[in-house]
């Protein structure tokens, strides 16, 4: 069978790139993984951006110290659906990707929204987790006191995304919007159109059309749940990186959002706070070495070597 993601994946890396399923109550929810090591790392994307590409920097790397899952949520890329979409879903099936997948306990790596999911999975099960890779984590405090246009925001780019599956110029978009993610993987010209080809597929469906303003919707009539888990939880004293951007919103919103994500570090006693210059919200596409350097951190931490 035809696999636009592995396809494009398998250009960018030495390393075979394989299928992964598991699946909760007759649905699946899919990911690409490569290497063999025993420790896993396990990865979840930002919101309504399928997994099994956005972490397509990690797999020339990762492979050769750890196993790599880069896993699309339920209605993302090839994960099937589920209704209804709601918060703890979401956690759910992280939490079955981690058993099915990772021969837990594994590393967690989550971006934005996959940064909240993470955290939320190693609150309810911190048994499953070894370590965390936090990459600009969603903060609910931060997103509860944006104004409501900037909430809307999200809901209408997901209407237009709608819209314009509709209207079949849907696939013009997804190849302009992630062009610069594909140049920055790769100077090949064939294989940055394979790469598109393959977040184009990602997005063919109206299901998977529906998903940027589905989790949209869904993150911020999760913020009081997601306050009342932090609460009632504690992450596991497990080495944590947590790496914050530096541009992309106003200075003053942006250094509120780091402070969180120092805090946070700080409230860990293996935990570290990482700052990267002249970076973008977008670190999974700009700073892929610097993602994986923090991974072999946290196992150098785990295993006790320098």
């Amino acid at each position: 069978m035809d696999d636009p993601v592995i396809r494009a994946l398998s250009g960018l890396t030495p390393f075979t790139v394989r299928r992964g399923e598991a699946w909760r109550d007759d649905r699946a929810l899919r990911w690409v993984e490569a290497g063999s090591a025993d420790l896993a790392v396990i990865c979840d994307a930002s919101l309504g951006e399928p997994g099994s590409l956005a972490w397509a920097g990690l797999m020339p790397v990762v492979p050769a110290f750890a196993r790599v899952v880069a896993y699309d949520r339920a209605g993302i890329g090839a994960s099937d659906s589920v209704a209804p979409l709601t918060l703890s879903s979401q956690v759910d099936d992280l939490i079955a990707v981690i058993t099915e997948a990772g021969n837990p306990p594994s590393i967690l790596v989550g971006h934005s929204l996959g940064g909240v999911l993470t955290q939320l999975a190693a609150l309810t099960h911190p048994e499953l987790v070894a370590g965390l890779v936090l990459v600009d984590p969603a903060d609910e405090r931060y997103l509860a006191a944006l104004p409501p246009d900037e909430q809307q925001q999200g809901i209408d780019l997901g209407e237009s995304v709608i819209s314009q599956h509709a209207a079949g110029t849907l696939p013009s978009t997804v190849r302009s919007t992630f062009a610069h993610h594909a140049q920055q993987l790769t100077d090949d010209p064939q294989l940055q159109d394979l790469i598109l080809d393959a977040y184009v597929s990602c997005y063919a469906t109206p299901s998977q059309a529906r998903m940027i303003r589905d989790e949209h919707e869904l993150v911020f009539t999760s913020l009081t749940q997601i306050r009342r888990l932090r609460a009632v939880g504690t992450l596991p004293d497990v080495p944590v990186v947590v790496l914050s951007a530096t541009t992309g919103r106003p200075e003053e919103e942006r250094r509120v959002w780091t402070s969180y994500h120092e805090a946070l570090a700080a409230s860990i006693p293996r935990g570290k706070h990482v700052v990267l210059a002249d970076t973008s919200h977008a670190i999974n596409q700009e700073r892929a070495p610097e993602i994986a350097g923090a991974i072999k951190s946290v196992i150098n931490d785990i295993r006790g070597t320098p």
